[in-house]
């Protein structure tokens, strides 16, 4: 162990046994000054002036439509509307898949999930008895892949990460092993003094921020990048209890499902939010700091199992986390960069989770790592909101069965295809007209579906996307089981659904 300039202690090497058949490039990078920043810039050394730190907030499964600034009436986030109104808001922002583990796959590789083998979350659920037998998936982050943590730590940055991770087990393959210098593990004794009389907060909401802000004020000095991933708003869904009882009192609008802990839980988070932002205005880093704030998936209505309590709505999306239908990987994302964004602008370009790396990359002034990189830099757009990205589509694969059956999806313009891997007929909406997907038009415009069934299984062909098979053990009496795959046993749904109940998090202790 050896302390970074601020007496965090950070770890000599993030890899542990063998070193990773990446380390011979990522050596040549640090040993190199300036081949990424092209200033100059050992790593260990503060970077030149002008390179935004970036801050990057991860929420877990948070719905397009939860918050007041895009346009939930029954939610308060006065924190994030702000952020917005500073910032940009994507109105077409996906994640690349419905699902956390394989979105989280494409941030951490800047490729699609068909490409990292991560495509649903690890360790997965499966149906024994369904149509189709779904394809492994990885249970890690494949090794060779650099992450935005290699590549901006390559560059001079310190870089944290706090929070959710769930691409490997994090004693072994967490944030730490893949260029992160600071997790959880590493704050130590001090940190614990310095939040001593604070209590976790419910899913850990101030725990994490606290983690964060602490990573922040010790590196303020140097550009930094640092990921806040959130646990909330996953169920079981868990808030203070007075934003609890203050949803429970609030009237309700006449439309939506408006949950009273859901409601709260997103409070929570906004204030978290609010003072991440404060910290950044005390400090006097705002106006040299890159925001970024989006989700992993769309939003959950219940459990995978159908039933349950009913948490939130999407609308005016259609279906949940779990379908490639828009409600379940179109997100929220805003982005606050002063002198780079124009405050309160609206970009309406359709953009993926694949392309934050390459975003990341070109804000800190670094070259993009040498693997195949499918996203593409937004910074384009942050600079014009009106601009468009130089691809023709974008496209989705989750094999597996969760909220709906294994599919694939491809957005081209205002176009968007789904097709079911069960032999069901294909799907055409044209979303410009039809966001709620409602008109499927796929019998009206073979031609048109029939290319965009093309070009989806063209690139699946490029990126070596494994997809589902035949089941010969098919039984549609049984088809609708669940298994766990750990235990290769059926689910228990009533466990599942006491363990999922809602609940109002234990009284905090005194702040400071």
């Amino acid at each position: 162990m050896q302390p970074d300039f601020h007496g965090v202690p950070l770890r000599s090497s993030c890899l542990p046994g063998p070193l990773r058949p990446k380390v011979a490039a990522l050596l040549l990078v640090i040993c190199a000054p300036g081949l990424l920043t092209g200033a100059g810039t050992h790593v260990g050394e503060p970077a030149a002036d002008g390179l935004p730190n970036i801050v990057f907030v991860l929420i877990d499964d948070m719905g397009w439509p939860d918050l007041g600034c895009y346009g939930h009436l029954f939610h308060e986030t006065p924190h994030i509307d702000r952020l917005c109104a500073r910032g940009m808001k994507f109105t077409d922002f996906y994640a690349a898949t419905p699902v956390c583990s394989s979105t989280r796959s494409t941030i951490q590789s800047g490729q699609y999930s068909a490409r990292t083998g991560i495509t649903d979350f690890i360790p997965g659920h499966w149906r024994p008895f369904e149509k189709l037998v779904v394809p492994p998936i990885e249970g890690t982050l494949p090794e060779a892949i650099l992450t935005p943590g290699d590549v901006l730590r390559a560059a001079g940055y310190a870089t944290g990460y706090f929070g959710k991770w769930h691409l490997g087990p994090d004693a072994t393959h967490g944030p730490d092993t893949r260029g992160y210098e600071v997790t959880a593990r590493d704050l130590g004794d001090d940190f614990e003094a310095w939040r001593t009389t604070r209590g976790p907060g419910p899913k850990q909401i101030d725990l994490l921020t606290d983690q964060a802000l602490w990573f922040i004020e010790r590196n303020r000095h140097r550009p930094f990048f640092v990921t806040l991933s959130h646990h909330a708003v996953h169920i079981p869904l868990e808030a203070t209890p007075g934003a609890i009882e203050k949803y429970e009192k609030k009237p309700k609008p006449p439309a939506g499902v408006n949950n009273p802990v859901y409601a709260a839980m997103i409070e929570d988070l906004d204030r978290s939010v609010g003072r991440l932002l404060g910290a950044l205005d005390e400090l006097g880093l705002a106006e040299r700091t890159l925001v970024v704030f989006t989700s992993d998936n769309g939003g959950l209505q219940r459990t995978f199992t159908g039933v349950g309590e009913l948490v939130s709505t999407n609308a005016p999306l259609r279906d949940e986390k779990g379908t490639l239908y828009e409600g379940g990987i179109r997100v929220p994302m805003i982005v606050r960069w002063p002198g780079v964004v124009e405050p309160g602008t609206v970009c309406r370009e359709p953009a993926t989770t694949a392309d934050l790396m390459p975003t990341f990359c070109e804000a800190a002034g670094a070259k993009l790592p040498e693997q195949p990189i499918d996203g593409a830099s937004l910074v384009p757009l942050l600079k014009n909101a009106g601009a468009a990205l130089d691809r023709e589509a974008i496209y989705f694969h989750y094999p597996h069965y969760h909220h709906s059956r294994p599919a694939g999806a491809i957005r081209a313009g205002d176009w968007k295809l789904v097709e079911f891997f069960d032999g069901a007929s294909l799907e055409l909406y044209h979303l410009g007209d039809d966001l709620g997907e409602t008109v499927n038009l796929a019998a009206k415009m073979p031609e048109k579906a029939e290319h965009l069934q093309r070009k989806l299984a063209a690139w699946r062909e490029a990126v070596g996307a494994r997809m589902p098979a035949p089941n010969p053990d098919y039984d549609p009496r049984r088809a609708p089981e669940w298994w766990n795959r750990r235990t290769n046993q059926p689910i228990d749904v009533d466990a599942l659904q006491r363990r999922y109940r809602s609940r109002a998090a234990k009284k905090q202790r005194p702040g400071r």
